[in-house]
């Protein structure tokens, strides 16, 4: 049975015999770039906001214009959570320092329902009962233009680098993206997608006003506005909270370590494994391993010791504990049908991901 693999596919051949090699793919740049290209937008585009929602007094400019300010500063709450979530693991931390991403993404999340959601609800309850007609609605108009410019060129990035990783695994890409271990991307595509629909929003609300001359269009387009970003927020804090507690993993992330695992000459079965995330694309590793051979005891400890070294050399295996399995214990398969998605093989656990914990046991 030694070498074998359920599925007849691994991570990726690699060119030293048992090693799980990283793939040259790295996510955390593209990441950045992503998150730096949503700053830069959302700057512009709040700057421009308020300027407009000043001029024109609009209540759906002025809920815009807190929603992209919210926004700008998430940015460099998440800009914060890629620079701390890539520390190296020291002995206050073995496990790195990969949550403090959920955490920073979270604060985020905060931001973007106190900042964004409950100012622009607040701002539009108030603005109910105002009357007269619409004012520099070209302004508006022109304002609210280019922000879509600018803001669709953000979400093109996120989609981008989301529908990328979506293909290879396989699956849609708001599945991927609501499943994925990366919270800034998760983040940056929720916001940026918010605020094309909250800029149709706020077009409809000022346009209503106009043709009407009835204000309070205006204001149900900031009290609409408000409400899709807290949906928004507290669907981002959910997804944080779950990969800070810990969710049950996908099959797929599941079949493809055992695989990994069973493909190896030292390793002749798997009983127990057992998977956490423990920051973007970075998993903790347990599993009780059956090893080829019947060796002595210092021998399989070496054995042991050797196998997690090479796991470990993977980017996205933080750390692997292996034991022996007990004799009496049934042997773990692959649930799926064999057929390993190409990102898989690649070796690429961040698009394979769908949950922050798990452990896979027989029935």
């Amino acid at each position: 049975m030694a070498g074998s693999t359920p599925g007849g596919t691994s991570l990726q051949e690699s060119e030293h015999a048992g090693a799980m090699p990283s793939s040259e793919k790295q996510d955390r740049p593209e990441s950045l770039l992503t998150v730096v290209i949503a700053f830069a937008a959302n700057l512009l585009v709040a700057i421009a906001k308020t300027v407009a929602s000043l001029i024109s007094g609009s209540a759906s400019m002025t809920a815009e214009a807190a929603h992209s300010w919210a926004d700008t500063g998430n940015e460099i709450f998440l800009l914060v959570a890629e620079r701390r979530g890539a520390k190296k693991r020291d002995r206050k931390h073995p496990l790195g320092y990969g949550r403090e991403t959920y955490i920073w993404s979270m604060f985020a999340a905060f931001g973007l329902f106190t900042a964004g959601a409950v100012v622009s609800i607040w701002h539009g309850i108030t603005e109910l009962g105002e009357t007269g007609p619409a004012e520099d609605v070209v302004l508006n108009y022109v304002v609210l233009g280019i922000a879509f410019v600018l803001e669709g060129t953000s979400f093109l990035q996120a989609y981008r680098q989301a529908h990328g990783a979506a293909t290879k695994r396989r699956v849609p890409v708001l599945r991927h993206v609501l499943q994925s271990s990366n919270p800034t991307l998760r983040a940056v595509f929720a916001e940026d997608a918010a605020a094309l629909v909250g800029l149709v929003i706020a077009f409809l609300g000022v346009l209503l006003h106009q043709l009407t001359g009835l204000a309070v269009f205006d204001a149900i387009g900031s009290i609409a506005v408000g409400l899709l970003l807290g949906v928004v927020a507290i669907v981002l804090i959910e997804r944080n909270r779950r990969f800070l507690v810990g969710e049950a993993t996908s099959p797929e992330l599941e079949d493809a370590v055992l695989t990994e695992l069973l493909r190896r000459d030292e390793v002749e079965r798997v009983t127990y494994l057992h998977l956490e995330f423990v920051g973007p694309s970075r998993v903790f590793l347990v599993a009780a391993v059956d090893l080829t051979g019947n060796e002595l005891e210092d021998h399989v400890a070496v054995r042991l010791r050797r196998v997690e070294a090479s796991l470990e050399e993977s980017q996205y295996i933080e750390e692997a504990v292996l034991t022996l399995s007990i004799p009496g214990d049934a042997s773990l398969a692959a649930r799926g049908d064999g057929d390993v998605p190409g990102i898989v093989r690649d070796g690429t656990v961040e698009d394979v991901a769908a949950g922050g914990a798990g452990t896979l046991r027989t029935e």
